[in-house]
């Protein structure tokens, strides 16, 4: 059995991100996730973790 690679976490500014795997045509379709309150997301393609900068806070009204 292989041990799974460790999950990159890119760090972000924005609510909403998004991800196209890093990988170019060897990548997956581009998605849009948008981060949970606790300032994360998962992309359920690829597994990787998008965590809100510490420090930055996003507003919450239009």
């Amino acid at each position: 059995m292989t041990a799974m690679q460790p999950t990159e976490t890119i760090p972000v500014e924005t609510a909403t991100v998004g991800c196209d795997g890093g990988g170019g045509a060897l990548g997956h379709p581009l998605v849009y996730l948008t981060l949970d309150q606790d300032g994360q997301v998962e992309c359920p393609y690829c597994s990787r973790a998008f965590k809100l900068k510490e420090g930055v806070t996003l507003g919450h009204g239009h």
